[in-house]
This record gives C-alpha cells, structure tokens and sequence, in this order.
C-alpha cells in the first residue's frame, strides 16, 4: 500500500526540490510511488487559515516527509503568531502530536537539521539524489 505522504519544505527557498519530488512521482518508470498529502499553495496570509489547511492534511497523511534545506531552522517573521520558529519546525511538531512518521531528506549532507525532526526515528537520506530518497521511503514503516 502506498504511503500517504505530506511534503514539508521551506516555501521561499526549497520548492523546486518539492516539485522535483512531485514529477519524479508523476513520472509512470520511477520507482518512487507515494499518495501526496501537501496541500496545493496555500493563498492566504492569515496564520490560523494556513493551521487549519495544514492540520488538515497532516491528518490525513502517513508520513512527513522533511526536506531541510539550508533554512531550515531560520526564524520566520511571523514566528510569534506560528507558535514555532517557522513553518516546517510547526509542521514536524503537529505531525509529533498527531503521531505520524517521518522522512528526512536533506539537500545537503551538510544542511543542519530541525531539533524536532531529530528524536522521531525517522528514516533519513542524507542528500538529495532519487536511489537516497527512495531508500528513505521504503525503509520508512
């Protein structure tokens, strides 16, 4: 059964690697096979909106899937209104709360991870190339 899977990226800096994920999907001989639970673009500013959609299809998902990247762990302006140092830490730590599985894939090897992705037995892919990700889903329960 294919794993339902939430994307958590930084928006401003990583999608491209987000939608490499998605056309590596859609592309009928590869190998990596996943339902995709990340919400098309949310348009909208208000943070309680963007909570809603999210823990929504948090809900819904199996996994998370992390991509850290090198801003993974830099603040966002709206901090203070997120509740969490930006929007991937606050997405992690939902998906902690509701108990789901994680993934972590990193750009770089060298990329520091979120301190709450660390301590969730997620399986891990320490750079971003198809045979690492693909490892990384598979082993993942």
């Amino acid at each position: 059964m294919a794993k339902r899977i939430l994307i958590s990226f930084d928006y401003d800096h990583d999608r491209n690697y987000r939608y490499l994920l998605s056309a590596l999907k859609a592309n009928e001989s590869s190998l990596i096979n996943f339902i995709d639970a990340t919400p098309r673009e949310i348009n909208s500013f208000d943070i309680g909106r963007i909570k809603a959609v999210l823990t929504q299809k948090i809900a819904q998902s199996t996994h998370i899937l992390a991509i850290i990247g090198a801003h993974a762990n830099t603040p966002h302006a709206q901090r203070m209104l997120i509740g969490d140092r930006n929007w991937q830490w606050w997405e992690i730590n939902k998906g902690k709360e509701l108990g789901k599985r994680f993934i972590a894939v990193k750009i770089n090897r060298t990329n520091v991870s979120p301190d709450p992705i660390l301590n969730t037995n997620a399986t891990w892919a320490l750079s971003f190339n198809i045979p690492a990700i693909l490892a990384a889903i598979n082993q993942s329960q």
